[in-house]
């Protein structure tokens, strides 16, 4: 049986993930600051991820959803410490993880790593200027990670959805809504058990030659 560690694994993309990789026999071990998780933790926390990583054991799968929007506002209206807050926990925290996860991946040679991003990292959402940022930032993360695992039996995607049905969206500012769901050809938001069939097959065996990649989930949004 694998074993996978699942980032924000309270609500949302996070929770649905869990829920379809156990409907492949996968154990799941949850992780998320608060909420009914295996483990409540800070990811950007490195001592507690480190022991939490030790009595977990061996871990196959690491599924990166732990991440925060911060403020909707002109880019001009940011302050700086809502930059470090938000890269704090998208970019570092993802990071992290896989500084704690992916060593025993690549000692067993097998693992599958899958970063969530963002469409908001490929084209970048008006007033969501740090999101964006951090997002982008998870992309290219993804794509280095990729190459340099490459041969190691270590495979590293990212996951790029739009505007998805999670607490998270419900929290986002209703005129940026609006405008990213216009954005969607399907004229529809995506549910998260949708993008919790694109995770489950990126964590399963039947990937074997793609790495560093990005997979859109969009609604037609994105068609590059």
């Amino acid at each position: 049986m694998k074993t996978a560690v699942i980032t924000g694994g309270a609500r949302g993309l996070g929770a649905a993930t869990a829920e379809r990789l156990r409907q492949d026999g996968v154990r799941v071990v949850t992780l998320d600051l608060a909420g009914d998780v295996d483990y409540q933790l800070d990811v950007t926390d490195d001592g507690a991820l480190e022991s939490v990583a030790a009595e977990i054991g061996t871990v196959d799968i690491l599924i990166n959803s732990a991440g925060i929007v911060g403020p909707g506002v002109p880019l001009v209206e940011t302050r700086a410490e809502d930059w470090r807050k938000v890269l704090e926990v998208n970019v570092l925290g993802t990071v992290a993880t896989m500084r704690a996860f992916v060593p025993g991946m690549v000692e067993r040679g097998w693992g599958r790593v899958v970063n969530f991003a963002s469409m908001a990292g490929k084209d970048g959402n008006p007033n969501l200027a740090i999101y964006s940022a951090s997002k982008a930032a998870v992309i290219a993360l993804t794509k280095a990670a990729g190459k340099e695992l490459a041969t190691t039996g270590v495979l590293v995607n990212a996951i790029a959805p739009a505007v998805i049905s999670t607490p998270m969206n419900a929290e986002t500012a209703p005129e940026a809504l609006a405008h990213i769901t216009n954005l969607i050809p399907m004229k529809r938001i995506g549910q998260p058990e949708e993008v919790a069939e694109l995770v489950a097959w990126l964590a399963s065996e039947k990937v074997s030659f793609s790495t560093g990649a990005v997979y859109d989930i969009s609604g037609g949004r994105a068609t590059y």
